[in-house]
């Protein structure tokens, strides 16, 4: 398994960590910082699910008056961790 941190941009959370299995799915997804409960909720969701597929389903995803959000911002990291 490989871990991978991630600095958020544009969002409350400022870092996001998880890990990717030999088969791409992802692990111990956790944010630091922004709304705790919604992003428990969300790393639950996606807890061993294929990489590419929650990035897909995340990717564009905004909050309020912003252009990201957190979800966004973690489809952004699984893609910078899948393009290695």
């Amino acid at each position: 398994m490989t871990h991978y941190t991630y600095k958020t941009k544009g969002t409350c959370s400022r870092e996001i960590e998880f890990d990717l299995d030999d088969e791409k799915k992802l692990h111990n997804i956790a944010f630091h910082g922004g709304c705790n409960g919604n992003l428990k909720g969300i790393s639950k969701l996606c807890e061993g699910k294929d990489a590419s597929e929650i990035a897909s389903i995340l990717a564009g995803n905004t909050c309020g008056m912003k252009s990201t959000s957190c979800p966004d911002q973690l489809s952004k990291a699984i893609a910078e961790a899948l393009s290695h």
